[in-house]
């Protein structure tokens, strides 16, 4: 249960660590802004033509009479909203680190800097090109998995009690490992380490991923908050990657309750 603690201080020392460094959180929010524009401006075009769209298509309700078709139809519109909103939370961090690739790339890489005895970084020397391709298609296969996690969830979310209760609570520790998953994924793939070499070692330990990632996806359901939190969140999922592979050393554990020197 320590590592809890952990994987909670690593997320707290990464906005520390942005925090001291107005710049460099400066740019680290330029990809999270982009996004968050893209994405409001989506929304807001199913929030005007939604009804339009479904108007469009269920021809079969033309006819209905008053007030079934509006009653079926707003319904329809409601939850065709809902499931872009869904869509938007659940895509939301991948698609800000795919388009902020070199801003949080640059970003880990300080970090790793900082925290390293001989003052360097790992770096994949991969050119751009592939260093997005392997993103995409690695978040790709996340939101895939994140889905079918979300499809059994919200059949379980039909069990009277425990559907309203323990289900929703499993919901957000999904949540919280998939969205450390992405993260760390800045990290780790500088270092080599592949799609499910990752998952291996975030399943080796899976507390100090919940302890980073569940209070953080958390805090993402607060609007905008998720554009705040992002370059401290990459920083910490940087010590955190560090941790999971051992370069912290035998301290780890204890430097994880530390500051992270300026």
């Amino acid at each position: 249960m320590r590592d809890l603690g952990v994987g909670f201080g690593y997320l707290l020392k990464g906005q520390r660590w942005v925090a001291r460094r107005g710049r460099s959180y400066g740019f680290g929010l330029l990809p999270g802004l982009i996004t968050l524009v893209l994405y409001t401006a989506a929304l807001a075009a199913l929030a005007l033509w939604g009804a339009d769209a479904v108007g469009w298509a269920t021809p079969f309700a033309d006819d209905w009479a008053s007030p079934w078709q509006g009653l079926f139809r707003g319904f329809l519109t409601a939850v065709l909203f809902a499931l872009g909103l869904l869509l938007a939370v659940l895509t939301f961090t991948a698609v800000t680190l795919l388009v902020g690739q070199p801003f949080y790339e640059s970003l880990s890489e300080r970090v790793d800097a900082d925290v390293s005895p001989d003052g360097t970084a790992p770096r994949s020397g991969l050119p751009l090109w592939r260093e997005l391709w392997i993103s995409a298609r690695d978040s790709l296969r996340i939101l895939v998995r994140a889905g079918l996690w979300g499809v059994l969830l919200f059949a379980l979310g039909f069990l009277p009690v425990v559907g309203q209760t323990v289900v929703p609570v499993i919901g957000f520790f999904v949540t919280g490992f998939f969205l450390t998953e992405e993260l760390a994924a800045v990290a780790l793939q500088r270092r080599g380490v592949d799609l499910r070499a990752r998952l291996s070692l975030l399943r080796s330990r899976k507390t100090l991923v919940w302890g980073f990632g569940t209070p953080l996806g958390l805090a993402f359901l607060v609007p905008f908050v998720a554009v705040f939190l992002m370059p401290g969140a990459v920083a910490g999922a940087t010590l955190l990657a560090r941790d999971l592979l051992g370069e912290e050393g035998a301290d780890a554990t204890e430097a994880a309750q530390e500051n992270v020197s300026p």
